[in-house]
């Protein structure tokens, strides 16, 4: 029994070692054949297609935390109802209780469905599902170009019924 237990586990062993193997060899590969022209362009961080505008450790808004939080216990709800829904239903369980087994598992779901509600309703009721958006800040700005330059330009260039003045 030993020597099946032992092979078994050894097949495992090589899987792991052929996976280090292989990403290890990839990674190596990848260094000695890529190009290496490091420039200043390329050593700017980079997000999504913009520049970085002022430091990294900017705060972000604490609504956006209590989204992710919410969303994660709404995603660990529906981990626990796969496992309750596959077991609820079996029959020799029902049968082996005369019934109960059906209702304790039904009452037991409603119950965790009823507190994660409870959370639900709580948050909503405090105001952290109402998303505040930030007020536009306009920087009053003095320019040597007359106002009424710039209403001209509008005014020209104004699309009424689908045509340009």
């Amino acid at each position: 029994m030993e020597n099946t237990l032992l092979s078994d586990f050894s097949y495992i062993l090589l899987f792991i070692v052929g996976a280090i193997v292989f990403l290890v060899g990839g990674l190596i590969t990848a260094w000695i054949i890529r190009p290496s022209r490091p420039n200043e362009e390329k050593q700017t961080s980079y997000e999504c297609g913009e520049d970085p505008v002022g430091n990294a450790w900017g705060q972000f808004n604490i609504r956006f935390y209590i989204v992710a939080l919410i969303f994660v216990l709404f995603d660990v709800e529906i981990i626990f109802l796969f496992p309750w829904a596959t077991v609820f239903g079996q029959a020799s369980l029902v049968e082996l209780t005369s019934g109960i087994w059906g209702w304790f598992a039904i009452s037991e779901m409603f119950v965790f469905i009823f507190i994660l509600t409870l959370g639900l309703v709580y948050a909503w009721k405090k105001g952290y599902l109402d998303w505040v958006k930030p007020e536009s800040k306009t920087k009053d700005f003095d320019s040597k170009v007359p106002y009424s330059l710039y209403e001209n330009i509008n005014e020209k260039y104004t699309v009424t019924s689908g045509k340009v003045k």
